[in-house]
């Protein structure tokens, strides 16, 4: 549902982005090339008033694509999981850089390239 805020601005919640982002997560998943890399931000810990490094996992279409999309993924970690679990059963040619956090999709029949 949309709402205006006080200075007439609308206000959108994430849940009404999703059905984009699954369709660029879909564009995205669907090249034979994908490049990825995953960036530090520090995340406010509730209740302590502390920060953590948590990260956004960006994969986008290759420059020889002929569609563009990047989309990005927030986890608490650098784990592998997270990049697994975007993957998911997707098995082409990666392009990242050596983050052991793409390592466990390497074991799974994803091709490192970069």
């Amino acid at each position: 549902m949309h709402s205006l805020t006080d200075g007439g601005q609308m206000a959108v919640t994430g849940v009404q982005f999703q059905p984009l982002v699954d369709a660029l997560r879909d564009v995205v998943l669907g090249q034979q090339i994908i490049q990825a890399d995953e960036t530090p931000v520090q995340m406010l810990m509730p209740g302590t008033k502390k920060t953590h490094s948590s990260y956004i996992w960006s994969y986008a279409t290759s420059q020889f694509s002929d569609a563009a999309a990047v989309v990005h993924d927030f986890s608490p970690s650098r784990a592998g999981e997270h990049a697994r679990n975007f993957l998911n059963d997707w098995k082409d040619k990666l392009v990242c850089d050596d983050c052991v956090g793409y390592k466990a999709s390497f074991e799974l029949d994803v091709t490192e390239i970069g």
